[in-house]
């Protein structure tokens, strides 16, 4: 397994424009939505546990963040938490509406990424390597960091690699 400046650092090749990223921030939670949503039925009770592949998924996604690094994978394991929650509330729906929500959000959420590529000029990393769909929701909350000014190190280690953000081609102030 790669490590977690590794995996930032090439998820990010791929995202130095500042409109992409911001698409991204919508984009990529929509996507996770929809698959957990879409993953969420059946249900198969486990002793009083809803267990469905959205769970199954969830968990797996979990562990692989909290390998890559603790702390963050607390915050998306908290996160993937949240997504599980709003998945079974729809999918506890009629089907039309657990379809329907679950469909619009994928390809909405894919509708934002395609235009943010369109803007960055480059295809999405997971096109290049499978490993950028589980690194893109990581991405976005590490970018979040960013803006807060958190994780100070690794956003040096991401720019000495791949370069600082850009708006429309010129380096973004940072």
């Amino acid at each position: 397994m790669k490590p977690l400046q590794d995996q930032i650092a090439q998820y990010a090749s791929y995202h130095r424009d500042t409109r992409n990223i911001a698409t991204h921030f919508v984009g990529i939670p929509m996507i996770v939505l929809a698959i957990v949503t879409l993953l969420s039925r059946p249900a198969f009770d486990v002793a009083g546990l809803p267990v469905t592949a959205a769970l199954v998924a969830a968990v797996a996604a979990g562990i692989y963040y909290l390998r890559l690094d603790a702390r963050l994978g607390i915050v998306m394991s908290a996160l993937l938490a949240l997504t599980l929650v709003f998945g079974h509330w729809i999918a506890g729906m009629a089907t039309p509406v657990w379809i329907a929500v679950g469909v619009a959000l994928f390809v909405v959420g894919w509708i934002f990424q395609f235009i943010g590529h369109a803007w960055e000029g480059r295809k999405p990393a997971f096109v290049d390597d499978l490993m950028g769909l589980i690194i893109g929701p990581l991405f976005v909350v590490v970018e979040a960091s960013f803006a807060l000014g958190l994780l100070r190190e690794l956003r040096r280690q991401v720019e000495d690699r791949v370069g600082p953000s850009r708006v429309g081609g010129r380096s973004a102030v940072q």
